[in-house]
């Protein structure tokens, strides 16, 4: 059967709809598992809860349990277990690219289902602090191979008018699971002998995500490049109706021919050797790098820390403004799902940085008057202020616009390599900032380390408004031509490609 012979047989009942919503919720639902793991145990409990288990003595001793052995005999501090899930996470990240091209989206989600769940597993059962990190390792392996896999997955099944909410649902399991980890957190620390099941418990929506996955197709854009046309068009007649589904069919018969003058197999110096691939990574992996250098990860990861910096010593209290931080970046992630196809990518990125930049002003003021000698309570919720203002911009914006970008301005072919190449970027800049954070606020004072970071993120208006095009609305062949006509020296109209991708 032909092409269009099959196109037409599918126009019926389900394959008639414009978009498939029981598809689509399963869809979703099934990344909620790997990023609600990933983020509990990778972000909150290692930082916060299992270092300050291995290390603390008195009361912390006896809610250990039967974790004798473990502790006190380690010469390492909470920033090193911090990054030993980060180590494992870069080089999942590095090879998650390679993996997805190779044996697609679906299978390389089953792979970071299966070394998470191992990982925590590990974890779990650890007679000894070298099993233990080893198990951190390999969640950290399992969430690389996620990150690279989840947003590009999502965006190849996504219809263009509304990819950039769906990739940043993507974010929104992430920045959910951190708040949830904070309550799953407290449960558990309050109860004594827990710790296990505290790390062991992290493995069930990764099983769950496991059994779902098994259910979900492949993506339709892999499946085409792979020569599978007719998996390819059953997956596609599950999202769009049937006239929008031959132009579909259409602009992926276009770019299977373009890949196939090219050489086949891509490797990673590839990347660097086409301008226009070059120039569409450097906007990828300047906005993972920049995403973490203006501090997201220090204000998630050392929230507590910094409320009590700013003066508040009470561990209740910093507890509860902490959940407060990651239940209003939970919320302006949800703001961020829907301004980013009504906004535009590039517009919410430069309003957000515009914001962070302001919050940072704040917080860097707090600490400076706080160093100067003045006992007033007032600039202890003034740091608290700027904290929480600086979650409110960052959230909507530059948490979900990397991830949203790097899924969809890539080719084809090099989709799963670049965008494994930006995400280790992300992972090494997350890895940095966490090993330094706290040092340089220790050597030249807090207010300076958050003007350093406003400094960061002033640059990052720059690198913004230069290089980062707006692919709001635009199919992947029209970001495509965006760097085609970048790396020719000519200029681009976004709004025409708009117009011209709705011409009847």
């Amino acid at each position: 059967m032909g092409e269009e012979e099959m196109m037409r047989a599918m126009s019926a009942d389900a394959y008639g709809k414009s978009l498939d919503l029981v598809y689509l919720l399963l869809k979703l639902f099934t990344f909620l598992g790997v990023h609600m793991s990933w983020t509990s145990v990778l972000e909150y409990y290692p930082p916060r809860i299992l270092a300050n288990l291995m290390f603390a003595k008195g009361a912390e001793e006896e809610q250990l349990g039967d974790m004798e052995g473990l502790c006190f005999h380690w010469p390492l501090n909470s920033e090193t277990i911090v990054s030993m899930a980060l180590v494992g996470a870069i080089i999942g990240a590095a090879s998650g690219g390679w993996i997805n091209d190779a044996y697609g989206r679906k299978k390389a989600t089953l792979l970071a289902d299966v070394v998470f769940t191992a990982g925590a597993v590990v974890m779990a059962a650890a007679p000894n602090p070298y099993v233990l990190i080893l198990g951190r390792f390999f969640v950290g392996l399992g969430v690389g191979i996620a990150s690279v896999t989840a947003p590009v997955y999502i965006a190849e099944t996504s219809p263009s008018e509304i990819r950039g909410g769906l990739v940043s649902t993507n974010v929104l399991m992430i920045t959910g699971g951190q708040f949830l980890s904070y309550l799953v957190n407290l449960a558990f620390t309050e109860v004594e002998g827990t710790w296990r099941w505290m790390l062991g418990v992290s493995a069930i929506p990764a099983v769950i995500q496991f059994f779902l996955m098994l259910c979900m197709p492949e993506s339709p854009r892999w499946l085409f490049m792979k020569n599978e046309k007719d998996k390819a068009i059953a997956v596609l007649s599950n999202i769009y109706e049937i006239a929008r589904l031959e132009d579909e069919v259409d602009h992926l018969s276009a770019a299977e021919e373009e890949e196939r003058q090219r050489k086949k197999t891509v490797r990673y110096l590839d990347v660097f050797r086409t301008k226009e691939i070059r120039l569409a990574f450097l906007a990828g992996a300047g906005l993972q790098a920049l995403q973490q250098f203006t501090g997201i990860n220090t204000v998630m990861y050392y929230s507590p820390t910094i409320v009590q910096m700013a003066g508040f010593n009470s561990n209740k209290l910093a507890l509860l403004l902490s959940l407060i931080v990651a239940a209003m970046n939970a919320a302006g992630t949800v703001v961020g799902i829907y301004l980013i196809d009504h906004f535009g990518r590039k517009n919410l990125a430069l309003s957000s940085l515009s914001g962070v930049i302001v919050s940072l002003v704040i917080l860097s003021g707090a600490f400076f008057a706080k160093t100067t000698g003045s006992s007033n309570g007032i600039y202890g919720w003034l740091a608290v202020i700027g904290l929480a203002l600086y979650i409110a911009f960052f959230a909507p914006g530059m948490g979900p616009v990397p991830w949203t970008l790097n899924s969809e301005i890539y080719p084809e072919q090099y989709r799963g390599i670049c965008g494994g190449m930006s995400a280790t970027v992300n992972w090494i800049s997350n890895l940095i900032v966490a090993q330094t954070f706290l040092t340089i606020a220790e050597a030249e004072g807090t207010g300076v380390t958050f003007l350093i970071l406003a400094g960061i993120a002033l640059l990052a208006v720059v690198f913004v408004t230069v290089y980062v095009p707006e692919t709001k609305g635009l199919t992947f062949v029209e970001v495509e031509q965006i760097w085609k006509e970048r790396a020719r020296g000519s200029g681009y109209n976004t709004q025409s490609l708009l117009e011209q991708g709705n011409e009847p």
